[in-house]
């Protein structure tokens, strides 16, 4: 049996029908543990080689957002939209050498019909899904526990104790759900502080392109007048193509990058 651990994080809020945001992004990054301690290592020496370049300690959290906007703790390092443009494309490619897979749902608040649609709940369960749908295609005895930030743990564990007892699918040749339990999920997901994980920050990042992506995909608001001119729709395109290697593109099959949207 091999152990899997998984790492969530998310860009947009999950509140509906009122909300901030108009898209919520739930990503998870995902690993065998025998290459946790390499992968690990990888990003020490990146974060090392970026300290050297801009002064950025290795333990001060990245948080993508923030770093683009160039808001604290990033503001006071002086860095140019170009210099931070690069960076997180740099930081794109190191992603793509680790051994890692990884999963982004995407849910589109603008087309949601129900009032009583649960963002996170249903994001979580569409992500949680297809980890254990590709577990599966590996190893039948594969199993994966969860890690994330700490503000939704609770609201995770309803979601996760809930699909490991009834979790109906839409089958694709009837109208009637059939019932697909998740079975390889150990234990509820455990709280983390991103500030003390490297992976929940690759997820945060991960997150914060697809949300970009697929506010131009999905045609919805301008980005806004704080992103970066360098940022660009191609250099979002960029970043996507150097994470290919990396992603789960069967998490989505009608999209290039796998990303799977929700509701169509």
């Amino acid at each position: 049996m091999g152990m899997f651990i998984s790492y969530f994080d998310e860009t947009g809020d999950d509140g509906f029908p009122h909300y901030a945001s108009e898209l919520f992004v739930l990503t998870s990054v995902y690993m065998h543990y025998q290459t946790w301690k390499d992968n690990y290592n990888k990003i020490v020496q990146f974060r090392r080689e970026l300290k050297e370049r801009t002064g950025i300690k290795v333990r001060t959290e990245f948080h993508t957002k923030n770093f683009v906007l160039n808001k604290k703790p990033y503001v006071t390092y002086g860095l140019d939209e170009e210099t931070r443009v690069d960076i997180l494309k740099k930081f794109c490619a190191m992603i793509a050498t680790l051994d890692i897979k990884i999963i982004n749902v995407v849910i589109n608040k603008k087309v949601i019909r129900k009032s009583d649609y649960d963002i996170l709940n249903n994001a979580l369960t569409f992500n949680v899904q297809r980890i254990e749908n590709d577990l599966k295609q590996m190893d039948a005895s594969h199993k994966f526990i969860i890690i994330t930030d700490e503000g939704r743990v609770g609201k995770m564990v309803k979601t996760t104790r809930k699909i490991q007892k009834q979790n109906f699918i839409q089958s694709h040749f009837s109208s009637t759900p059939y019932s697909n339990n998740i079975t390889k999920l150990l234990e509820d997901p455990l709280p983390k502080n991103s500030a003390e994980s490297f992976f929940v920050q690759l997820a945060d990042l991960v997150s914060f392109i697809v949300y970009l992506h697929e506010l131009k995909q999905l045609n919805h608001s301008p980005w806004g007048n704080r992103v970066p001119a360098a940022l660009t729709e191609e250099v979002i395109k960029e970043c996507l193509e150097l994470l290919k290697p990396v992603l789960n593109l069967r998490a989505a099959s009608n999209d290039e990058y796998g990303i799977m949207v929700h509701p169509k």
